[in-house]
């Protein structure tokens, strides 16, 4: 057996000990004190089941409080381990045996071990279970208890990465025998116990005594997530100082915070990104050159420049960004040419093209704007674009992978084949475009062939082939990467390096904060 080193180390407990469980240089933290954010992403319909979570609110409050998984992404990109000490890999990536850490419990007082890892996966692929994880867990084909404190993992082909995909944040680990229960309650591992949670409207949860992680995280004695999904409202409580922090600010409004000496703003660079999705298994969208069609009547850098107000770059209609290791940048990029669209109407025996477009700014801010927008330029190729402004409540669950062609926010993830799988591995839950093995044989040949792949050098070519593919024939417009940017009262410390893989210090906050 022998260890696996992505991006130079994947830390083992032991080596992560040198940053500190935050993945920081350690330094002195003022303990004590609350923080209070008020976040976007809420829903009347959220739980602690971690297979249904999908944005800030729900990530911030389970994965990065109440809730710990086998290993964690740090600020920096690097993976050190959680409730994994430290892992090993055979020669093919195939075989993983996870050590695990001992001397935690539960919120409950139920101890941890290895049948709380086995079960809380084993979720993911229960019959009827609808989980974005399914395609991670449905690859290991024998999850073996060596004893209470190891655990070996078969999979199905190698994976170089499945370190890091034991840290999704759907992935939580719940107390064996006692799943319902934990789900219904919020009983984890995490630093934060949980006292009061109202579904879409507040979490209120307070540091668990005798933590694990010990002084090294987790600084405040209390934490209030507020659900406040109205941006303006949301940028109104951090002003009157009722919030310590938001995540998603108003560009338009931006100038206000910054003429604020009581804030500042957060800027990270990652791989988050704005999409159109076209369910390319129903006409017209079935049709390659009508999608291409579609690439060319979007004008990409004026959305970047009028939605995200500078605040990201243009997208070429592949989720893989600047944070990740494969990223093509030197690929050709899609430039607005109306007058390829026409070309592509035409080989797709169309004169015009008519089609409606939902949108609503729960799926980002601007979201109807950017559509508008889409609207205006691909009318000049013979498109027209009908777009429906969807209300906010239930459009994930009413309008996302049910309607035609929708907006849709994605933060991206931290490998090449985590993003891949998650939504463009043909069948998987979250596949926003359905395209199909069929309609996408190449990539998904590629896909497996990338995932087993231990030289970075082919890897980077496979992977450099598929962004190619997803740009040409793919069915989801990426027209631009946004930064994360959020803003903070100066009351609350932050490190120098924040996480740049979800919102909010890959949504950690509460766990590498501090009253300043």
């Amino acid at each position: 057996m022998h260890g696996i080193s992505r991006r130079g180390l994947l830390k083992t407990g032991v080596a992560a000990g040198v940053l500190g469980l935050t993945g920081m240089p350690l330094r002195a933290q003022t303990r004590g004190g609350k923080l209070t954010a008020g976040l976007g992403g809420a829903n009347t319909s959220d739980s602690w089941d971690g297979r249904t979570h999908s944005d800030i609110f729900m990530i911030a409050s389970a994965h990065g409080s109440v809730f710990d998984c086998l290993t964690e992404v740090a600020a920096d990109g690097s993976l050190k381990g959680e409730l994994a000490e430290s892992w090993e890999a055979s020669a093919d990536a195939k075989i993983w045996t996870f050590n695990l850490r001992r001397g935690v419990t539960f919120h409950n007082g139920k101890s941890f071990g290895a049948d709380d890892v086995i079960e809380s996966l084993q979720m993911h692929v229960a019959e009827g279970a609808k989980s974005a994880a399914q395609p991670i867990v449905a690859a290991i084909s024998d999850m073996t208890k060596v004893n209470d404190y190891q655990i070996q993992f078969t999979l199905d082909s190698g994976n170089a990465d499945f370190p890091y995909l034991m840290s999704d944040y759907h992935l939580l680990i719940f107390p064996a025998g006692q799943i319902e229960e934990g789900i219904a309650k919020g009983i984890g591992t995490g630093l934060y116990q949980v006292q009061s949670f109202d579904p879409g409207v507040r979490m209120v949860a307070t540091r668990y005594p005798d933590h694990y992680k010990g002084d090294t995280a987790g600084f405040f004695d209390e934490i209030e997530y507020i659900a406040i999904n109205d941006n303006t409202a949301r940028m109104n409580a951090l002003m009157t100082g009722q919030v310590d922090t938001i995540n998603r600010i108003d560009f338009k409004t931006e100038a206000l915070l910054k003429a604020n000496p009581a804030l500042r703003i957060q800027e990270v660079t990652g791989n988050q990104h704005y999409t159109f999705a076209m369910l390319t298994d129903n006409a017209p969208f079935n049709d390659v050159n009508v999608r291409r069609a579609l690439k060319y009547g979007i004008n990409r850098q004026e959305m970047v420049d009028k939605i995200l107000l500078g605040h990201g770059k243009v997208g070429n209609d592949t989720p893989i960004g600047p944070a990740n290791q494969f990223y093509h940048s030197e690929m050709e990029q899609l430039s607005y040419d109306p007058d390829k669209a026409k070309f592509y109407l035409k080989e797709a025996g169309l004169d015009s093209l008519s089609v409606d477009i939902s949108a609503s700014n729960a799926a980002f801010e601007g979201a109807v704007d950017a559509a508008q927008l889409f609207q205006s330029s691909a009318s000049a190729g013979g498109i027209d674009l009908n777009v429906i402004q969807e209300p906010a409540d239930g459009y994930w669950s009413n309008v996302w992978l049910k309607k035609n062609f929708s907006a849709v926010y994605w933060s991206g993830r931290a490998t090449e084949d985590w993003m891949f799988s998650t939504a463009y591995e043909s069948g998987v839950p979250w596949n926003d475009s359905q395209w199909g093995a069929e309609d996408s044989s190449r990539f998904q040949e590629l896909l497996l062939m990338a995932r087993a792949e231990l030289d970075s050098d082919k890897r980077q070519a496979q992977y450099f082939e598929m962004q190619e593919i997803l740009r040409d024939d793919g069915g989801v417009l990426i027209p631009m990467f946004a930064n994360y940017v959020q803003a903070v009262n100066n009351r609350i410390s932050s490190p120098d390096t924040v996480g740049n893989l979800w919102q909010m210090d890959n949504a950690r906050m509460s766990e590498r904060w501090s009253v300043a």
